[in-house]
């Protein structure tokens, strides 16, 4: 048991990074900081948007508009470390 929830633990870690790669690369691309022009950066948001919106969408679904700003990386995120916690405790 203590093996399976080792490996759950990085595979979260994993998805925990890539959110905050994810909104990282939104902010460049908000901030004008990097265009979107620049395939490369473009593509990796994209292919990360792909594996995280079916997760995000039911979260931001749940949460009410806050015109701008996107709070459901940061309420995944918290749930995802609340997961990882109760699980390490059992």
């Amino acid at each position: 048991m203590p093996l399976l929830v080792d490996v759950l633990g990085i595979i979260l870690n994993a998805f925990v990074m890539l959110i905050i790669i994810q909104f990282v690369i939104g902010l460049l691309f908000a901030f004008n900081v990097i265009g979107q022009s620049n395939q490369f950066a473009a593509q990796v948001y994209n292919s990360i948007n792909a594996l995280l919106d079916p997760v995000l969408r039911p979260v931001r679904n749940i949460l009410p508009n806050t015109g701008a700003i996107d709070f459901s990386p940061l309420v995944l995120i918290i749930g995802l470390q609340i997961l990882m916690t109760v699980l390490r405790s059992v």
